[in-house]
């Protein structure tokens, strides 16, 4: 039996990174998982990764800027699994910019995915919980949940938002039995930074390059692992943390604590 057996999962953004990751961590522990994202190529592969594991895996395509997404990827759960017991606000963006140089357009396109989706889906999957009697929520915050960062304006405005979203929502729901937690991470490799032309004007060996440098700064001398912020949100989704509540989790390599 794993810690999460009997458990159904909705993973935001779970085609890859630390959503994927999540993904896979959460079927070896016994939970079916629907994961959404936008790539259906991507989705497959983690559906079937999910399946390989012994749970079952649907993939919903799915863009949680739109209500209409959102309320499908409920809906899809509902039907094919009849209830819903965890949900990981995984999927969100990183933007950079100062007060002055971040654009209407960035402005909102942040609002939108790190912030109202995760409000929306929360809303969404709440009153299910409340029927059952139980229910968790995890969000994806960051180590810029609790400190600013030079030249991310917009991306840290949206992860101190989600800070306090979660604690909010942590005393609301805390006598309905629905725990309401935010994993933190610092800066992580994901391996598709490395393909070329993810980011603009970068190659991979560039990209490389300034990971190893800007890694220098983060006391365990390296960027955390996807697998190793999926043990956090594990913790946070499974019993281990019954009396835990409206917290967010530092998992930053020490970055935090300078």
């Amino acid at each position: 039996m794993g810690k999460l057996s009997g458990k159904v999962a909705i993973i935001t953004g779970g085609t890859s990174g630390i959503g994927k990751a999540t993904a896979l961590l959460f079927a070896e522990e016994g939970a079916d998982v629907v994961i959404t994202g936008r790539r259906a190529d991507l989705g497959q592969r983690v559906e079937n990764g999910i399946r390989e594991r012994g749970a079952r895996g649907v993939f919903v395509a799915a863009d949680h800027t739109q209500a209409e997404g959102c309320s499908r990827v409920i809906e899809r759960t509902l039907a094919e699994f009849g209830r819903l017991d965890i949900l990981f606000n995984n999927a969100g963006i990183v933007t950079g910019g100062t007060a002055e140089t971040t654009s209407e357009e960035v402005w909102n396109e942040t609002l939108a995915i790190n912030v109202t989706a995760v409000w929306r889906m929360s809303k969404l999957v709440l009153p299910h919980m409340r029927e059952q009697g139980k229910g968790v929520i995890v969000n994806n915050g960051s180590d810029w949940s609790v400190v600013a960062g030079k030249d991310a304006f917009p991306y840290v405005m949206s992860k101190g938002a989600v800070a306090l979203m979660t604690k909010a929502m942590a005393l609301d729901y805390a006598r309905a039995n629905i725990r309401v937690n935010a994993v933190c991470p610092g800066d992580t490799f994901v391996e598709r930074w490395l393909e070329k032309g993810y980011f603009e004007g970068s190659d991979p060996v560039t990209v490389a390059e300034t990971m190893n440098a800007a890694s220098t700064y983060i006391p365990m001398g390296r960027f955390g692992r996807p697998e190793e912020i999926a043990q956090a949100v594990l913790f946070l989704a499974s019993d281990d943390s019954s009396f835990v509540t409206g917290h967010l989790l530092l998992v930053d390599g020490g970055n935090t604590a300078q």
